[in-house]
């Protein structure tokens, strides 16, 4: 990876089990491909997505879109609580994780 990214987290509450199918069906929209760095947490309260652009402008912009807010309402997914977290400095992940 070169260059930096912005990294920021959507947290979306409720039951993990009911939330994961409609998360799997947001992705599904978008597609792996085209995402930078992009990570799906289980937690007790729900899930939280943590997703990367190139720059913390378009993070802001792309999570307050008609596309991206679209695209949670039509998955079946709360509406999210959006944070943005930093400029990434190292990232690595060993294999991949997922579907």
């Amino acid at each position: 990876m070169s260059g930096a990214l912005y990294l920021g987290a959507a947290h979306f509450d409720g039951d993990p089990a009911e939330l994961l199918p409609a998360y799997h069906r947001m992705l599904g929209r978008f597609g792996l491909d085209a995402l930078d760095v992009h990570l799906c947490i289980t937690t007790d309260d729900g899930l939280t997505v943590f997703d990367a652009c190139p720059t913390r402008a378009i993070y802001e912009e792309f999570t307050k879109s008609d596309t991206f807010l679209g695209a949670i309402a039509e998955a079946g997914l709360p509406a999210p609580r959006v944070s943005g977290l930093g400029d990434i400095q190292v990232a690595h992940v060993r294999q991949a994780i997922g579907p």
